[in-house]
């Protein structure tokens, strides 16, 4: 997935956050964020634990639960290394 589209669909979640579009009550999986981002969930959670990026948010099932602003967070740190 190249940046642009990349980009356009961060624009579109967050367009979408009130009506549902990909999120579920405004939140995504780290597999959907890992999606958007272009890399592996397991990228992801080597920046976690590194302190790269702030951990997730855990729902009721302990699965990482991400926000649209903490996509833009990991999107800025993203874009610092290409």
């Amino acid at each position: 997935m190249n940046q642009d589209i990349r980009y356009a669909t961060l624009k579109t979640l967050t367009s979408d956050r009130e009506t549902g579009g990909l999120t579920v009550n405004g939140k995504m999986t780290i597999t959907e964020v890992a999606q958007i981002m272009g890399v592996t969930p397991k990228t992801i959670l080597r920046w976690e634990k590194a302190g790269k990026v702030s951990r997730a948010k855990r729902d009721w099932r302990g699965w990482r639960v991400y926000t649209v602003d903490d996509v833009k967070k990991i999107r800025k740190f993203y874009e610092t290394l290409y």
